[in-house]
């Protein structure tokens, strides 16, 4: 079988997806991305079965462009796969316009424009925050009139917490709008702010059928991350997957997938838990999850699972994780302030003193720039059996350690 994967650029993540992707069995990967192939590692290159360069993954002829050249040198083309949120759609057209197998734009279409993903839940009966679609000033003031400050805005194309603001009062919308400008063409997706606290629901399906689920817990939310830098991001999978008092969001999370017209692949859901303990899907994208959801995965189970997720993309198959042997968590190391890394204070001793725990971890460079992402310079993974174990380590962890950023 021949596979394409579509990357804009060689991030680290995707370095990793196409380290495991290219060693599939009964698979041969060939790439297309914006950057030249050279600046991999000429080990990774070597795997390749053919690499096509397009100037902007965003645009849809350019991608048909690349497969169709890859088809002409390599054999036909029968999966695509992507793992960026930005280009799931245009991915999607690429598939209906070669006949290849995989999600279609409408359906991917409704997983990224989230006006069209909320119309979708309360159609579904799906519980969610009420929101709308603002065309222009008039209609995003109407909206905030019916449900009061704060709001959350966001583009209708958003990814995780990129461009989105909690607007907390008239002077603040009067700035978002003024910056945003909605048009009929670029609507702002304005909802009311939900109070509680934030997780995330993984799934793999397949033929529309759910398989396989886990979950997270952030803490605190994305959004509090991003609006307050001095905040440690941790991100928690919970030994107790299976546990009851999570049945509702399984329950919520088979409904939402249901609704966007899920078929086959590994979707990341976010959602709340309102301070009165009931649940509101915040959006739900069909791709692997970020913010290392992927490695805690792997370490809860001691599995692979880039490898799980291409093959289920490639083959439509997929073998769950047997019964959760740990908890994992994440710390992120965030550095204050702007500037360079010019010296972490504490983790060795962080990892000296939990060398029984820590599974992987990131070391803030010295010298590299402050990371335009909340996920920040640096992060270690732990895990135990008891999650109770797993919570602490982490809140030892940003409490101890320490990344100095200076111009």
């Amino acid at each position: 079988m021949l596979a394409v994967y579509i990357t804009p650029f060689f991030t680290e993540n995707a370095v990793i997806f196409m380290e495991h992707l290219s060693r599939i069995e009964g698979a041969r990967l060939a790439v297309v991305s914006q950057e030249p192939q050279e600046i991999l590692p000429e080990k990774l290159r070597a795997r390749f079965a053919g690499h096509w360069r397009v100037p902007d993954c965003l645009q849809t002829d350019q991608l048909q462009w690349a497969v169709e050249g890859l088809q002409k040198s390599l054999g036909k083309v029968e999966r695509i796969l992507a793992a960026n949120e930005h280009i799931q759609v245009q991915v999607a057209e690429v598939r209906e316009r070669l006949g290849i197998p995989g999600m279609d734009s409408a359906t991917a279409l409704k997983f990224r424009d989230k006006n069209k993903m909320k119309k979708a839940f309360r159609e579904g009966g799906v519980a969610c925050a009420r929101s709308a679609a603002a065309r222009n000033d008039h209609e995003a003031w109407a909206f905030v009139e019916q449900v009061g400050y704060p709001v959350c805005v966001k583009p209708v194309d958003g990814a995780a917490t990129q461009s989105t603001f909690k607007v907390e009062d008239a002077s603040a919308m009067r700035d978002v709008l003024r910056g945003s400008g909605p048009t009929p063409e670029r609507p702002l997706q304005i909802e009311e702010f939900v109070v509680g606290q934030e997780h995330s629901f993984e799934t793999v399906s397949i033929d529309g059928k759910p398989l396989w689920h886990s979950l997270t817990h952030y803490i605190p939310g994305p959004l509090e991350v991003v609006r307050n830098p001095w905040i440690q991001y941790q991100v928690i999978l919970p030994r107790e997957v299976d546990s009851k008092k999570y049945d509702d969001i399984r329950k919520a999370g088979r409904q939402a997938l249901k609704a966007l017209g899920m078929q086959t692949g590994l979707s990341h859901m976010e959602w709340f838990r309102r301070n009165d303990g009931s649940i509101a899907i915040n959006e739900v994208a069909a791709r692997p999850p970020g913010v290392q959801i992927m490695p805690l995965i792997n370490r809860a189970h001691d599995v692979d699972f880039f490898t799980s997720w291409g093959r289920l993309m490639m083959f439509d198959e997929f073998t769950p994780p047997k019964e959760r042997k740990y908890a994992a968590g994440c710390a992120f190391l965030r550095g204050l302030g702007e500037g360079r890394v010019t010296a972490v204070h504490g983790l060795e001793e962080v990892l000296r003193n939990m060398s029984h725990l820590v599974t992987d971890y990131k070391r803030p460079p010295i010298g590299a720039p402050k990371a335009i992402s909340y996920e920040g310079e640096g992060y270690v993974i732990v895990r135990h059996p008891e999650t109770r174990v797993v919570q602490e380590a982490l809140q030892e962890i940003v409490s101890s350690v320490r990344v100095v950023l200076m111009d």
